[in-house]
């Protein structure tokens, strides 16, 4: 394996039922290196991003986080990784502080409430650290489950529709994070509609038609090849 090889899928498939929902797809993305994974509804994308989490178990095929099958050792495997799904998950009847406590402490945070407030600052949410997650925008709710990526502070980030529900701030917001957490040698898998934005700070693109690869190459050269398509 290679020594900064932070993520690879080897002819990974999923099956429900008759429907292949991802068939046959290779993938390898570095420490450091991002991935835009792009394609219509019902292309894969979020079941790729699934099957790579360990949430889903491939029907046949291997992934290897870190040099570790999911297969073989799930908790080992999602200790590496962070998943941001399009619809985060949250604690709405507490605190966005009190939420990240949760979770700080569930990862055994030498320091979670400094570390949670670190977190909320990032986000830039630190003003309404002790505001109910109900009372929040989609887009202040986007920014807090980026907080909980923050915490987690995972070898490999996924994330699914990342620009969804921002305003232009929120955009420039994830651009600049994207930017840090492949800076600090984070592998990033974003799967998005927004190719054309995402070919300008991504790496890397892999197009999925009906679950299986059809196109790869640069990601800044991803958006014409789909209007071509």
């Amino acid at each position: 394996m290679t020594a900064d090889l932070a993520i690879e899928a080897v002819a990974v498939s999923r099956g429900f039922g008759a429907r292949w929902a991802v068939s046959g797809v290779n993938l390898r993305v570095t420490a450091g290196s991002s991935l835009l994974l792009a394609g219509h509804n019902g292309a894969g994308k979020t079941t790729l991003l699934r099957i790579l989490a360990g949430l889903l178990r491939p029907t046949a095929g291997t992934v290897r986080v870190g040099g570790i099958d999911p297969a073989q050792d799930l908790l080992g495997a999602r200790r590496k990784v962070a998943l941001v799904a399009h619809q985060g998950q949250h604690w709405t009847e507490l605190s966005a502080l009190e939420n990240l406590l949760i979770t700080a402490r569930l990862l055994g945070t030498a320091d979670p409430r400094g570390a949670a407030q670190a977190a909320l600052e990032r986000v830039q949410l630190a003003d309404r650290a002790d505001d109910v997650v109900r009372t929040f925008s989609a887009g202040m709710k986007k920014r807090l489950t980026f907080a909980r990526v923050l915490l987690q502070d995972p070898s490999v980030v996924l994330l699914d529709e990342p620009w969804g529900q921002l305003d232009p701030a929120g955009f420039r917001f994830v651009d600049e994070l994207l930017a840090e957490m492949k800076d600090a040698g984070r592998a990033v898998i974003v799967a998005t509609h927004l190719v054309e934005r995402a070919g300008h700070v991504l790496d890397h693109g892999l197009r999925l038609d009906g679950g299986v690869p059809a196109w790869i190459g640069p990601a800044r050269e991803l958006a014409a090849a789909m209007e071509l398509s």
